[in-house]
């Protein structure tokens, strides 16, 4: 606690940055053994959900309101997850997407630390909704992004139009940054997974690490580039392949 009131955190109108000595733990709704921490919701101008879930002992996940897709990923500990009939044992680097309207089942029986990300889907007219995802990140091949070998890409959801969501993992070596401040329709959820850096945010340079979670809005100027003596790597949602003005089944 530091005794002046000092805190990293910071919530804009574009942006929020919530560092971990600010995430105030409460049960999570219907989940069994549970607890977790909010950290983007509506309530901040985000259309999207993103919270840490903290599973314990013999623990189970509540099912998404109706309408809502689901993305997970295993920060710690193991979890398992019946959907489509089949059971996937996660892992740390786990992760896995659950469409809209899908049955499942996801419970722990030692205890994890789950982000997830829930957003409502947008359905594409002519086009089936996405079927379940799972896998490992550290299977998943990296791409050096925009032709840069310093910053490594791993796309963790196929690259599809049924799919109205990307959630991605990237990594930097120290030194390494995006080639541009970037500015775009999209809206972001990230988690620092490994290291330290430096994220511009509108008009603002944050220093972040490990644990950080940042909201960036649609057309907020972001920018990042890795420090320290170790890699960075983050993991981030964006809403992808539906038209701004609304789209319609």
């Amino acid at each position: 606690m530091d005794p002046f009131g000092f805190t990293r955190s910071r919530i804009c109108r574009s942006y929020a940055l919530i560092a971990p000595l600010s995430h105030v733990e409460a049960p999570l709704p219907n989940w069994i053994n549970s607890s977790g921490v909010i950290l983007i919701s509506p309530r901040m101008g985000a259309e999207f959900c993103q919270f840490a879930a903290l599973m314990g002992p013999e623990s189970a996940a509540a099912v998404p309101a109706p309408g809502i897709e689901r993305f997970i990923f295993v920060e710690q500990g193991r979890c398992t997850l019946d959907v489509a009939g089949s059971r996937e044992d996660l892992a740390q680097g786990g992760f896995a997407f659950i469409p809209a309207d899908c049955e499942h089942l996801l419970a722990s029986t030692a205890g994890c630390r789950l982000t997830v990300f829930e957003k409502r889907y947008v359905p594409l007219a002519g086009v089936s909704a996405p079927l379940p995802v799972s896998g490992r990140e550290q299977t998943v091949s990296a791409e050096p992004f925009m032709g840069d070998p310093d910053a490594m890409l791993k796309t963790l959801l196929p690259d599809a139009s049924e799919f109205d969501l990307a959630v991605n993992l990237f990594e930097f070596v120290p030194g390494a940054a995006l080639p541009m401040v970037e500015v775009h329709v999209m809206e972001h959820g990230l988690l620092m997974v490994q290291g330290k850096g430096i994220y511009r945010l509108g008009d603002d340079w944050h220093p972040v690490q490990r644990g950080d979670v940042i909201w960036m809005a649609p057309f907020c100027p972001q920018w990042f580039t890795a420090v320290g003596k170790e890699p960075a790597r983050y993991l981030y949602y964006k809403d992808v392949g539906r038209d701004p003005l609304g789209s319609s089944a």
